[in-house]
């Protein structure tokens, strides 16, 4: 290990334990020695949180992500694309169903090297030095948000690409939870995207709809008895989806609607156009999920 490795290393494995350890629901623990069994799984996956950041800061967002998907799945299938302007400004306004969704949006979204990301500040990104500077960090509570905006609408008005993620927390995967659940977590997206049409007119604003990232195995994890509510089991999943290899042999999706501007009537049209896109992509992929299952044999 290098000397300026092993520091960011040591950092990434600390914060992984914390996110390991709040994931199972034993954050309280933290201080105790039950923190030492998560060692081995945290310093794996900060083995290659550190490789990935390296290769963001030699070789891009996009292809430093497209290394890490070939890791953490069996590949990605990206369609829709023709849809995301090739250049001037647009927001991608995605799903969160997991950690290595980010990664395929990256990946997916390579045509534009000027992609920012707004990102929720956790400890994590700010242990991946190269990372960081693609992204526009959130912080928790209404402070600092307008600082954000006015970060976000300045890449905007460059002719920037930005990608962010309206409901802000970990979502249920179209392919493993269902159409129903899917669709309801859309009513958790907040509708703020569309202060950026107002600050700059000419954006475009395109839906993606990430799917098959987390592993059913992953929901069905013996630990998640230690989770009561769904929005705990499924963040518990998407923890297990990362720091497990053996959840990794799913194949990521990643379709985009077709992009969409403000328009004469306004913000509310634009945001029920967004909605009812997204409706439509998760019943396709359901759809899609369902007649790839193979049929029982009656005999």
């Amino acid at each position: 290990m290098s000397a300026t490795a092993q520091p960011l290393v040591d950092a990434l494995t600390e914060v992984n334990i914390d996110d390991l350890m709040d994931a199972v629901g034993l954050s309280r623990f933290c201080g105790t020695p039950l923190r030492h069994l998560f060692w081995p799984m945290a310093r794996r996956f900060a083995w290659t949180a550190h490789e990935f950041d390296s290769r963001v800061g030699k070789e891009g967002l996009a292809q430093g992500s497209a290394w890490l998907i070939s890791r953490m799945t069996a590949g990605l299938v990206t369609s829709g694309l023709e849809h995301v302007p090739t250049q001037g400004p647009v927001v991608v306004l995605a799903n969160h169903p997991g950690m290595t969704d980010t990664v395929a949006l990256f990946t997916s979204l390579s045509p534009r090297q000027d992609l920012r990301v707004i990102a929720a500040d956790r400890p994590f990104l700010r242990a991946l030095p190269n990372v960081a500077q693609q992204l526009i960090l959130l912080p928790e509570g209404s402070g600092g948000l307008m600082a954000v905006v006015r970060s976000a609408a300045r890449h905007l008005q460059e002719g920037g690409a930005l990608l962010t993620f309206p409901a802000g927390d970990i979502e249920p995967d179209p392919a493993t939870s269902g159409v129903q659940r899917a669709v309801a977590s859309l009513e958790n997206w907040s509708d703020s995207f569309v202060l950026f049409a107002r600050l700059v007119p000419q954006v475009r604003f395109v839906p993606a709809l990430v799917s098959n990232v987390i592993s059913p195995d992953a929901q069905r994890h013996p630990l998640s008895s230690l989770r009561r509510t769904a929005r705990n089991r499924e963040k518990l999943a998407a923890a297990m989806q990362v720091a497990l290899p053996r959840y990794h042999g799913h194949v990521a999706k990643v379709a985009f609607g077709k992009a969409s501007s403000v328009g004469a009537d306004g913000a509310n049209h634009l945001s029920a156009s967004i909605a009812a896109q997204m409706c439509d992509l998760i019943l396709t992929e359901c759809l899609a999920q369902i007649r790839s299952q193979p049929v029982a044999s009656s005999m």
